[in-house]
């Protein structure tokens, strides 16, 4: 199977489905669609719709690769359970499949979004490396040794959800833990710490949007961030560090060639990446404390990316 083989990318979000039919890297058709508040049935409707809408731009995609944000079994071709969208041990690759009459392959979204950044993007050439990706919650993903690392059953590397505060807040969604690294250092995060910073300096530049009735953020707190508030960058500190202190420990774990992160929060640049790396350097072991970091390069297209990517090396392994 040649990187000219078209295939179907999906990536689900917390609030949005992107779509696109890709040759290796090269988008050839893509759209995005809303996914915020939609039932299971909903969001099977919405996926079937678009890749319908891909398959009539393209008709010779040959697969869809699916990258879901949930827990999965390969086996059985389920979305377990998910944090952020409401899908509970859905067999939703052959659901997909007798739908769209297209063979369908399944994976976790960080797991495809790190495929991507290898095949394509930041960790390209680094047989080991780990995914982060920083949205609603965070993404995981692993290649080790050149490969997808799945766990017993395809429902490993959920990296968002190590704790690193024990006695931390509740997770979000549907995770019954505390202390989880999505809780405290997601995008969800990011603005829930931009309000309250917002609330305690009132002259800042954050705290005169708050008391102009601007909802408070990620976003906002990224653009204010780059535009120089301080107290916007002092959030920034905060998410950052507390992504480093889950850094470290993946550093020690899998001594990997990089760690990359990616997603929505990843916008902020160094002023989130510098504070995760000095607590790297400050609480690895050596030389696992000299794990670069690295910015993903391919943007919010890494999941769709990988999705198709997916596709197209299941068939080859296939064939």
């Amino acid at each position: 199977m040649s990187e000219a083989t078209e295939t179907i990318g999906v990536d689900l979000g917390g609030t949005k489905v992107q779509v696109g039919v890709l040759a290796g890297v090269e988008t050839l058709w893509e759209s995005r669609e809303g996914s915020r508040e939609q039932s299971q049935d909903e969001l099977v409707e919405l996926i079937v719709r678009e890749i319908e809408a891909a398959r009539a731009a393209r008709p010779d995609a040959a697969a869809v690769g699916l990258g879901i944000p949930a827990t999965i079994n390969q086996a059985r071709g389920e979305a377990i359970a998910a944090v952020n969208l409401p899908l509970v041990e859905l067999p939703i690759r052959d659901l997909i499949s007798e739908r769209v009459g297209l063979p369908v392959f399944l994976d976790n979204d960080g797991n495809v979004a790190g495929l991507a950044e290898h095949l394509y993007g930041a960790a390209r050439g680094k047989p080991t490396m780990v995914m982060l990706t920083i949205g609603t919650g965070i993404g995981g993903g692993l290649i080790l040794g050149g490969q997808i690392f799945r766990g017993a059953t395809g429902a490993g590397a959920e990296l968002g959800h190590v704790v690193i505060q024990a006695d931390g807040p509740p997770c979000q969604g549907n995770c019954p833990n505390h202390g989880c690294v999505e809780s405290l250092a997601s995008g969800t995060a990011l603005g829930r710490e931009g309000r309250a910073a917002a609330e305690s300096a009132p002259d800042s530049a954050i705290g005169k949007l708050l008391a102009e009735g601007v909802d408070i953020d990620g976003l906002v707190v990224t653009e204010a961030a780059l535009a120089g508030d301080e107290t916007a960058i002092g959030v920034f500190d905060l998410i950052g560090s507390r992504l480093g202190v889950a850094c470290a420990s993946f550093a020690n774990i899998f001594e990997p060639e990089a760690i990359v992160i990616g997603g929505g929060v990843i916008a902020a640049g160094d002023l989130l990446l510098d504070p995760c790396r000095k607590e790297v350097r400050e609480r690895a072991l050596t030389p696992m404390n000299e794990t670069p970091i690295l910015e993903a390069t391919l943007g919010n297209d890494a999941g769709m990316i990988g999705a198709a990517a997916l596709a197209r090396t299941e068939l080859e392994k296939q064939s």
